[in-house]
């Protein structure tokens, strides 16, 4: 009858510490584990900065360059790691780190691309703007406030929502004009903007501070992607209540517009942060679980019967 036995490890080509070799159990690399769980969550928060920010808004080309010299890093981590197999040494964690540094580039690249789109690049092209105070849509023309990102409207300023329309593409895109007095204009060159809300129908815009008494100012509506819609719903404006609009301009309604671009920075550097603790949290899970995966790997019951 057989009886267990046990068979001492052996030596193989990666050394007895080897965590891809069988019978021998494994001490963690303290300092491959620190690296691991350090460099690619401070790569990725390079990445979501350089995405996110400032550098983004002067040089996109600069941003996109910083991202593919991030790419080049995996691509390190990929060749010391063929180095150190043809060497006789323990490839796994910089195998383990090349995949980490993508994910990092990756996610930091996505992730401060939405951010920027969303929030900061609003910042930015609003804080690159001028200011006018005291504007007269019956005096001013919009081809004369192009450049304008926030826009303080003279006394008796208002909405006429008795002419407001809208543009429905998947979201509805509403528009009233911003009017002084009850004459009508040779052009309405400024309107209220907002996105789903309101109806379509005429009397109907509910967008902004629409119904604050002290608004009176705009912050300039940004969105490349949107504002060919705002203009389609002008354009129904312009035929359904028999007015010109020679160069609309588009804003939000507001009263302190000062306040509603500093949220768009707020917004911004919320989810920076936001997302860099998440990542944060997944590298600790993930290298805790590696270096207990690499310790199952590196050794076996070598028990028989």
């Amino acid at each position: 009858m057989l009886t267990p036995s046990y068979t001492p490890p052996k030596y193989t080509k990666y050394g007895a510490e080897s965590i891809i070799t069988p019978g021998y159990r494994v001490r963690i690399n303290i300092v491959s584990f620190c690296a691991n769980l350090l460099l690619p969550w401070l790569l990725f928060c390079g990445i979501f900065a350089t995405m996110s920010f400032t550098i983004h808004y002067t040089s996109a080309g600069l941003a996109h360059g910083i991202v593919f010299l991030g790419y080049a890093l995996c691509g390190c981590a990929s060749l010391l790691a063929h180095r150190a197999k043809l060497r006789e040494h323990d490839p796994m964690w910089y195998h383990y780190a090349a995949v980490k540094f993508f994910i990092a580039v990756t996610a930091g690249a996505l992730l401060g691309d939405a951010n920027y789109h969303f929030y900061m690049h609003t910042f930015y092209d609003i804080e690159n703007l001028n200011t006018y105070p005291s504007v007269n849509p019956t005096v001013e023309r919009g081809q004369q406030l192009m450049d304008s990102g926030r826009v303080y409207f003279s006394p008796g300023t208002r909405l006429d929502i008795s002419k407001s329309s809208a543009f429905k593409n998947t979201d509805i895109y509403c528009v009233t004009p911003i009017v002084v007095g009850k004459d009508k204009l040779p052009s309405y060159d400024f309107w209220a903007v907002g996105l789903n809300c309101c109806s379509g129908s005429a009397n109907d815009f509910h967008c902004g501070e629409y119904n604050n008494k002290l608004a009176r100012a705009g912050l300039r509506q940004m969105r490349d992607d949107q504002r060919p819609f705002f203009r389609l719903a002008v354009q129904q404006a312009e035929a359904a209540y028999n007015l010109k609009a020679s160069h609309p301009l588009f804003y939000f309604w507001l009263q302190d517009p000062i306040a509603e671009m500093n949220s768009y920075q707020e917004e911004g550097f919320k989810w920076y942060l936001l997302g860099i603790l998440i990542h944060f949290g997944f590298s600790v899970v993930s290298v805790f679980g590696a270096a207990v995966g690499f310790s199952k790997l590196g050794h076996e019951d070598l028990r028989g019967i």
